[in-house]
């Protein structure tokens, strides 16, 4: 397309580009709740082929066997991601003026690429042994394809908002403490979950076998450390640190008079799956890793990093705005 029919492309509300672009982000949460079960119980090695499953795309017995079923549907899901990252991959880059929203198309269909890569070189390198290390290579890649999960699921959001009613026709704009309130809520998130992907692919859910206390006899430190223990207690030093931080957020949203009452219901959201997050990660030592409250401890991480990014991305959506328009400036 030349330059000069750049403004043709189409910047105004698309009902339908939206729509596909919420459906992108809600199914990204299917993806992630079954990638959260199958690691939950084990069954990330249940078959041990690539990108078939035990040669086929429709294996026998995959719906009566657990592990079978977590995996085989992870697998299926993620084929669906691929067609949702390529529909918008495109759309927007076909119908979109704004470039930073195209460019996202492509950032998200490029990470879906490259997590299915990760995800079967884990299968097939499952065998590979590296030395001086207890897990495989395909063992280690467990922990970038999780990693790379939590952008993925901010990248969706923002694509989501971007298409949006709310964020075409515009927001008031509020003040810097509520935008770097935000940001550290948002970078605090992306290193506790970095650091939680670090602890599930380790083993390190019950290094601390108590809660709230380090030890049966309430000390605050363990009595013992080790890397796994180092794991869980630096998780549990973040979370108190991001209970204050979302704290404060929520204070300076509902004190921001230019706050819609989108972001203060944001604001509510966060608050509240913070309530929720703590008691499923207790829970979980309390029950010994019961497989359903684990599974669900992942989802709602994944649910409070992309409330806290919608939050954030509607808190900066005017200067976001304002760049993208001084960039086309010429």
């Amino acid at each position: 397309m030349p330059a000069s029919t750049t403004t043709l492309r189409n910047s105004a509300y698309q009902g339908g580009l939206s729509i596909f672009a919420t459906a992108a982000a809600v199914w990204v949460f299917v993806l992630v709740t079954l990638g959260a079960f199958t690691t939950t119980i084990g069954a990330g090695m249940a078959f041990l082929d690539w990108p078939l499953s035990n040669g086929s795309v429709n294996p026998e017995g995959w719906l009566a066997d657990m592990a079978m079923f977590a995996e085989h549907s992870h697998r299926l899901t993620g084929t669906v991601m691929g067609v949702f990252a390529i529909g918008l991959a495109v759309w927007l880059h076909r119908t979109v003026a704004r470039r930073w929203l195209r460019q996202l198309g492509w950032w998200a269909l490029g990470i879906v690429i490259i997590q299915g890569l990760i995800g079967g070189k884990r299968v097939l390198l499952d065998a590979t042994q590296v030395p001086g290390f207890e897990m495989s290579l395909g063992q280690m890649l467990r922990v970038p394809h999780g990693v790379l999960a939590q952008i993925y699921v901010c990248i969706l959001v923002a694509i989501a908002l971007g298409c949006s009613r709310r964020w075409i026709e515009g927001v008031a704009p509020v003040g810097p403490r509520v935008r770097s309130a935000a940001v550290a809520c948002v970078a605090l998130l992306l290193v506790q979950l970095t650091v939680a992907v670090f602890m599930r692919h380790n083993h390190a859910g019950m290094a601390i076998p108590t809660f709230p206390f380090s030890s049966a006899d309430h000390a605050i430190l363990p009595p013992h450390w080790d890397y796994r223990v180092a794991l869980q207690f630096a998780h549990r030093v973040i979370a108190v640190v991001l209970t204050v931080a979302i704290l404060i957020l929520w204070l300076r949203v509902r004190r921001d008079s230019a706050a819609s009452t989108l972001l203060r219901n944001l604001a509510h959201g966060l608050l509240a799956l913070l309530v929720v997050q703590v008691l499923l990660g207790a829970s979980i030592i309390w029950s010994q890793r019961r497989a359903d409250i684990t599974t669900a401890h992942v989802i709602v991480g994944a649910a409070t990093l992309a409330t806290s990014f919608a939050l954030a991305c509607l808190a900066h959506r005017n200067a976001i705005e304002s760049s993208e328009t001084n960039a086309s400036r010429p």
